[in-house]
């Protein structure tokens, strides 16, 4: 299916959500801001568009990047002063983005994950090959009282039989988090598409912002005026302002 371009009206820019759960905002610890500099300009954006709180979630990837909940709330303390001191009024929490690897295993059973809020726990896979336990890890966040939150699942290349696939992961207790740059064709046609396909089918728990750089603030503006938004909100159980 294909769906058309987003037609732009004339009106406030507003996110609508007060709550961001998904974003790489603490400088230097993953893919995501390189400097505190960059940082603060990121969080004016946010800001501006209408959120009053951001739960930034860095990667935890044991071959890339080897964040712990000690270094992440370090660089959390340092990025809240910094905010601080330079008039930002959002309220900056974190948690992480947890790659299911082999890692994932030993990190679950040492406990303490740094999750979005109470037992909510943000992860991610490969964006081209699923996991052969794939199943089995999940199986292992919800035995261990934690509700699994897929990052992006719109992105994830080896979906073939998106309704299929993506019912079997909500029957395994999987909440969805889409990105809402999705929705604009930032990450590609297909990814747009599995977007829209998630929205109409009403199974979008969360929108993220999954800031990485400036660009993605400016995209999110163009989301926000669409008219396409509104109906994303009107046709899912958005959960994001409930973290407030």
């Amino acid at each position: 299916m294909i769906f058309p371009f987003f037609k732009k009206k004339e009106e406030n820019i507003t996110s609508q959500l007060k709550v961001d759960i998904h974003s790489h905002l603490i400088p230097a610890v993953d893919d995501g801001s390189q400097s505190m500099e960059e940082s603060l300009t990121l969080l004016k954006g946010m800001e501006a568009l209408g959120y009053k709180k951001i739960i930034t979630t860095p990667h935890i990837m044991s071959d890339a990047y080897q964040n712990t909940p000690e270094s992440i709330n370090k660089g959390l303390d340092a990025l809240r002063i910094a905010a601080i001191n330079d008039g930002i009024t959002l309220e900056i929490d974190a948690a992480a983005e947890y790659y299911l690897d082999d890692h994932f295993y030993e990190l679950i059973k040492k406990g303490k994950l740094l999750t979005l809020k109470d037992n909510y726990l943000l992860f991610e896979t490969s964006y081209f090959s699923k996991p052969l336990q794939l199943e089995e890890m999940i199986f292992s966040i919800t035995s261990s009282g934690y509700i699994p939150v897929m990052a992006h699942p719109e992105r994830y290349r080896y979906i073939k039989s998106p309704l299929e696939e993506y019912k079997r992961f909500l029957e395994l207790g999987v909440v969805f988090q889409v990105n809402l740059n999705s929705f604009a064709g930032h990450y590609g046609r297909k990814a747009k598409e599995l977007a829209f396909f998630l929205s109409e089918n009403s199974m979008i728990s969360f929108l993220g912002s999954d800031i990485h750089h400036k660009k993605q603030v400016d995209t999110l503006r163009d989301v926000f005026i669409s008219k396409e938004y509104k109906s994303i909100l009107k046709n899912n159980t958005i959960l994001n302002d409930t973290f407030i």
